[in-house]
């Protein structure tokens, strides 16, 4: 099956993993971004560095500079654009791709840290060697981050939405907030939601065995499991409504919270008190 993923902020997205042409597209532009931002930061470097007076401290100084560019640039950086972005670095929207994890969902600070650290060894290291071979080997064209941090990439522009929407029944909606929902394995949401989006055009009979088979797997994550005689059908969709709706309030919460740690970074340094005053 390969009908649209809906991630949790909302954004409909092919499941279909992006060509290799557009992940070397967008790959290309990241990587001249970062090559430019190392380009200011020795020229600032050698402007302010080299001209120290104590070329002991100046070289103390320096390799630390050195040492924090490269971390900044090569982990931060990624880690916190692909974070508040929900997966789309500079490169990345250009060529309209988004980074998500296997089950469509967006990815997380743990799924963006692990793509930048190994992409330390397998972009920078062997000069995108190492990124190549494992993209051209796997079937979704997953990088060795990508295989690690269970994400891939996937094309936003030009994807389908889907056909039915999701709707929550008054019945189950007191339930369903209250309802522990545990993450679906990998997968597993894809094919509920895939197979909700196709329930009309199926014949009643295999209509009724997939979405029995499917509320039964759903079930195991889901506690209380919903009230006696829901059908299949019914509690698919607000198990899903519902995962859809924290998705999207757990996103905007770390985004105002990365917001709120940046402006207060930013204030930092004319916000502290003189202690001599």
């Amino acid at each position: 099956m390969t009908d649209g993923i809906l991630i949790g902020e909302g954004v409909v997205l092919d499941a279909r993993p992006a060509s290799f042409a557009s992940r070397s597209a967008g790959a290309l532009i990241d990587v001249a971004v970062t090559v430019a931002g190392f380009v200011l930061a020795f020229w600032l470097f050698a402007g302010v560095l080299v001209w120290q007076t104590d070329v002991v401290a100046g070289t103390q100084w320096g390799r630390a500079a050195l040492i924090a560019v490269f971390v900044l640039l090569l982990v931060v950086l990624p880690t916190t654009v692909e974070t508040l972005t929900r997966g789309r670095s500079l490169g990345k929207l250009a060529a309209g791709l988004r980074v998500v994890r296997d089950d469509g969902g967006p990815v997380r600070v743990r799924h963006a840290l692990v793509r930048a650290l190994v992409g330390v060894f397998e972009i920078w290291l062997t000069a995108g060697a190492g990124a190549v071979v494992t993209s051209l080997a796997n079937p979704r064209g997953k990088r060795l981050g990508d295989v690690l941090a269970g994400t891939y990439a996937v094309r936003v522009r030009g994807a389908r939405g889907w056909e039915q929407p999701l709707t929550m029944s008054p019945a189950l909606a007191t339930w369903a907030r209250t309802a522990d929902i545990r993450r679906l394995p990998d997968g597993l949401a894809l094919r509920a939601r895939q197979v909700l989006d196709r329930a009309p055009r199926l014949a009643p009979a295999s209509r009724t065995r997939l979405t029995d088979e499917l509320a039964a797997q759903v079930e195991a994550y889901v506690a209380p499991g919903p009230p006696s005689g829901t059908p299949a059908e019914t509690f698919l969709h607000a198990v899903l409504h519902e995962r859809r709706d924290r998705e999207l309030a757990r996103g905007r919460s770390e985004r105002e919270r990365a917001l709120r740690q940046a402006e207060s970074l930013h204030r930092l340094p004319y916000g502290i008190a003189d202690p001599r005053d």
